[in-house]
């Protein structure tokens, strides 16, 4: 049976090649070299507080409708005066309401990092994250064999970005670390049930290197759920509905941002 995964990737795969067609990969990766360098992240996702990683998302699979977000860039700049780590921008369109505009709209507004918030699984599309300014891939182990992690981790880096290396399990977190993978995203959210689980996170935290920056993502609805994964040894933590949703998006940064991580 395919997963939620393999549907959206399937969905990924044929947009993608649409685009490809509109701009061949010899020209996407040239315009890739002449955009401003990218943006250091990783100092701005390890500190004494916890980073966040807050998110512009209109949708999900789980929940359906988020809000509709006119203007990213408004909401983006918002999140930069509230302290954001760094910035997640959604540009996959069918699942999630995103797109490559979202990601320019954002990028001419902010000086923060950006991360490229995808379903990447293709050479083309970590050239196209730099060309469209992002200064962040994620790379999600669990839709890719281990010859094209380890080339796209390295393209990655080639380019002077960094991944974001998402795992869901023990064996893709094993993955991640023997890849040298600087940042790992534990993602609490069951692919193929798209339940949430944020004891996942505690459970697999162990298992990576101290002088990794662990980002915990899904299930953070508020401060309460973010101060139990820096209890567990969280860095950072990627927010989306909550802030999206949130009456007061910079109250909810501000007490996310306050809170003390533990290691």
């Amino acid at each position: 049976m395919p997963t939620v995964l393999d549907d959206i990737i399937a969905g990924v795969r044929e947009d993608l090649a649409e685009r490809v067609e509109r701009t061949p990969l010899d020209h996407i990766a040239e315009l890739a070299l002449h955009v401003p360098p990218p943006r250091e992240a990783s100092s701005a996702l390890r500190g004494p507080t916890l980073a966040v990683i807050a998110e512009v998302k209109r949708r999900s699979p789980s929940k359906g409708d988020l809000a509709p977000i006119p203007r990213p860039a408004t909401l983006a700049a918002q999140y930069e005066r509230s302290g954001a780590g760094a910035i997640s921008v959604l540009t996959e369109r069918r699942r999630f309401g995103g797109s490559l505009a979202d990601l320019d709209a954002v990028r001419a507004e902010v000086s923060t990092p950006l991360l490229r918030k995808d379903f990447v699984v293709t050479d083309y599309q970590v050239h196209e994250a730099r060309a469209h300014g992002a200064d962040l891939v994620l790379l999600i182990v669990a839709a890719l064999r281990d010859d094209e992690l380890g080339r796209l981790h390295a393209l990655v880096r080639s380019l002077g970005m960094t991944a974001l290396v998402e795992v869901h399990d023990e064996d893709e977190t094993r993955r991640a670390v023997d890849l040298g993978a600087d940042v790992i995203g534990v993602n609490a959210r069951n692919l193929k049930t798209l339940e949430v689980d944020p004891a996942v996170f505690e459970r697999l935290v162990p298992l990576i290197p101290a002088d990794r920056i662990r980002v915990a993502e899904s299930g953070i609805s508020g401060a309460q759920d973010a101060a139990r994964y820096a209890e567990a040894g969280a860095d950072a933590v990627l927010v989306g509905e909550a802030l999206v949703r949130a009456a007061d998006p910079s109250g909810l940064m501000a007490e996310l941002t306050g809170i003390e991580v533990t290691r």
